[in-house]
C-alpha cells in the first residue's frame, strides 16, 4: 500500500495526448527548461486538490481517489487521500509519516526509492528536477502541453518505475498532469486542479 501510494504520488496524468507528441527541438528544450526553472524559483508553497487513477491489469475497473497535495519548500510534502478512504503520507525531516485510517507509522526515508521520488516532486515546484541524475530527461509538445519524459537510470528505481510524465500546460511553469508508468505496465496518473502558490500553508497540513 505505501508503495503504490508514494509511487501515485510521485507520480503526479496523462499520456492520452501521447500519440500526437512531437520532439522538441534543442532549442526549444533548452528555452522550456530555462523558463520553467527561473519562474518556479519563486515559489515557496504549492497546493492543489488531485484526481488519482490507477489502472491494473488484474482489475476490470480503474481504481479512483481524490485528495489534496500541499508542498513547502525546501522540503515538505503533503499527500491527503479524502476519498474513498482517508490516507495521508507526508514526507519531512527524511522521513515518512503516515496515517492509514487512524493507524500512524513513520519510515526512514534515507537511501530508499521514496526519498527519490519525494525529491522529484519537490523538483517539479522548483524546475530541480531536470538536473536530477537519476533521470534521463527527454522533451515533447503538442498544441496543449509541453511535456517532460523521466526515465530512470538505476536499475533499483527502474524495479518500480518505468516512465513518469510530467505535463506543463502551454505558458504555464507549474504541473497540472502526470502520468506514471511502472516496470509492472500498470499506470498511475493524477491531475491537479485548483492550484494556489505561495498561499500560506497551515502547519497542521504537515502533521498526522
Amino acid at each position: 500500500m505505501i508503495k503504490n501510494i508514494a509511487l501515485g504520488a510521485f507520480l503526479l496524468v496523462s499520456g492520452f495526448f501521447s500519440a500526437q507528441l512531437t520532439a522538441m527541438s534543442g532549442a526549444e528544450a533548452k528555452a522550456f527548461v530555462a523558463k520553467v526553472s527561473s519562474e518556479t524559483k519563486e515559489i515557496k508553497t504549492l497546493q492543489s486538490d488531485f484526481t488519482q487513477t490507477k489502472k491494473m491489469d488484474f482489475l476490470d475497473k480503474n481504481i479512483v481517489t481524490y485528495g489534496k497535495m500541499s508542498l513547502k519548500s525546501p522540503n515538505m510534502l503533503s499527500w491527503k487521500y479524502t476519498k474513498p478512504y482517508q490516507y495521508s503520507i507526508i514526507f519531512k525531516d527524511s522521513k515518512i509519516f503516515i496515517n492509514d485510517q487512524g493507524k500512524k507509522s513513520s519510515v526512514d526515508a534515507k537511501s530508499k526509492t521514496f526519498e527519490k521520488i519525494n525529491k522529484l516532486i519537490v523538483g517539479s515546484s522548483n524546475g530541480k528536477m531536470f538536473s536530477d541524475p537519476e533521470f534521463t530527461v527527454s522533451y515533447y509538445k503538442n498544441g496543449n502541453f509541453n511535456v517532460a519524459k523521466f526515465t530512470p537510470k538505476s536499475s533499483q528505481l527502474l524495479k518500480y518505475i518505468k516512465q513518469i510524465e510530467l505535463h506543463f500546460p502551454k505558458n504555464q511553469s507549474t504541473v497540472s498532469q502526470v502520468n506514471m508508468t511502472e516496470a509492472s505496465g500498470d499506470t498511475t496518473n493524477i491531475v491537479f486542479k485548483n492550484t494556489k502558490i505561495n498561499a500560506a500553508i497551515a502547519a497542521s497540513e504537515f502533521s498526522l
